[in-house]
């Protein structure tokens, strides 16, 4: 896990780290072009259209906007036209896809807009936004990013608590040393493909709420 530092009122966050953001996911979205070309058209091949998978998800001071990522899943239905689920539904390519994190590249274009940032929490889903309790609210406090501290500390191998409390100890301790060694380790984890999938799901098991908290009310 990354140690961090407690860093009130940082310069580097109020100043530096959005004109950074900017200039990295430029110049990855012209140095990284071929292989965004290539993946879109695997993808159109092995997939179909859309290309792209669009959802909307909560940002900055849980503004919502429209995040971008390579489609991993067919759209195969049962015979009342719901979804299968999605461990059915994620190809063999879907899951390379995923296990090196070629389908996160169009969140550069989100990165660019100001969306994003390249470090910050990961975006979740807009349903989870009643469920947080106020701590866990801190997370939309900062841009959300393409990789964070939960994310090289398991991604989804790891519990709920233990993400929300990642997050929160990211936006309290911004900073340039920090970001930069979240980067290595995120380059590290990608190659090593740890931590794509929980135990006991596909992907991850979708957050219900604070349990604890519930029964004590």
């Amino acid at each position: 896990m990354v140690e961090m530092k407690h860093n009130k009122g940082s310069i580097y966050r109020s100043t530096f780290k959005r004109p950074m953001d900017f200039i990295l996911s430029l110049l990855a979205i012209i140095i990284l072009s071929p292989m965004l070309i290539t993946v879109s058209l695997l993808v159109r091949v092995k997939l179909g259209s859309p290309i792209l998978f669009k959802q909307e998800r909560p940002g900055l001071n849980e503004k919502i906007f429209t995040m971008y990522k390579f489609r991993t899943m067919t759209d195969e239905r049962d015979s009342n036209g719901e979804l299968l689920p999605d461990e059915v539904r994620l190809t063999r390519f879907g899951k390379f896809l995923r296990s090196t994190s070629l389908d996160e590249l169009p969140e550069l274009f989100n990165i660019l807009k100001g969306d994003m940032s390249i470090i910050g929490p990961r975006p979740l889903l807009v349903q989870y936004l009643p469920l947080y309790n106020d701590y866990q609210k801190r997370r939309h406090e900062v841009r959300p990013g393409l990789s964070g501290l939960a994310q090289v500390s398991g991604r989804n191998a790891i519990s709920w608590e233990e993400k929300f409390s990642l997050d929160v100890a990211y936006v309290d301790n911004v900073g340039f040393f920090e970001d930069f060694k979240i980067i290595l380790l995120t380059i590290k984890k990608v190659f090593a493909r740890e931590g794509i999938n929980s135990a006991t799901a596909a992907t991850i098991e979708p957050f219900e709420g604070n349990k604890k908290e519930s029964m004590e009310i």
